[in-house]
């Protein structure tokens, strides 16, 4: 069905009554066989899982409660990313939430000390966020809530400031570390800066 964004807006929504799913419950790579096992144990590392089945035609991840979060299928028919950069079509990026900033710098420390090399460091305005990149050149957003209710985060991405700055403002992984080992300021961390506009990363 074709879409005319023109109609599109904030608060659009699905015809009522829709039926909504309960949960989003897992996310599936294609990878080549070639990097197969290496990407199977990049986010084994990375989630601090375990497989919850390994063949050589499928891999599933576990890290929580549910039977499989990630699955990996190596297919030999698979396009490689584009070396050059170059944004495709599809799936942007997935994320994990932390419980809190502790959390979060402390699965920095962990992931740079296992050999994980952090590519966007950004506080969007709803979440503080860490980015990652797998093997295959997927990136994985490590994230922290910066609102206590959804209320208040829809509330700030309804706002001026959020429309003139919807990506949100750099900063440096290692002194976000520093802040937040030296404690008290995790409102003054959570919080903001306001840079002006900003549409692209």
């Amino acid at each position: 069905m074709a879409v005319v964004t023109e109609t599109l807006q904030a608060g659009s929504s699905a015809p009522s009554g829709t039926l909504k799913p309960i949960a989003l419950c897992h996310f599936v790579l294609r990878t080549l066989p070639e990097t197969y096992e290496t990407m199977v144990r990049w986010y084994v590392d990375f989630t601090g899982g375990n497989l919850a089945y390994f063949s050589p035609t499928i891999a599933m991840i576990r890290y929580d409660d549910e039977h499989h979060r990630i699955g990996i299928v190596p297919r030999k028919e698979a396009v490689p990313r584009p070396k050059d950069g170059r944004p495709i079509v599809g799936l942007g990026h997935v994320a994990f939430a932390y419980q809190d900033l502790d959390a979060l710098a402390t699965s920095y420390e962990q992931k740079k000390k296992a050999g994980f090399q952090p590519v966007w460091s950004i506080n969007h305005g709803p979440t503080t966020s860490i980015y990652w990149r797998d093997p295959d050149g997927n990136d994985v957003e490590t994230q922290v809530d910066n609102f206590d209710t959804v209320a208040e985060t829809m509330a700030f991405m309804e706002s001026p400031e959020f429309t003139e700055n919807p990506i949100g403002v750099d900063f440096d992984p290692e002194d976000f570390v520093r802040r937040v080992r030296k404690g008290g300021e995790e409102q003054a961390i959570k919080e903001r800066a306001k840079i002006g506009p900003r549409t692209t990363k």
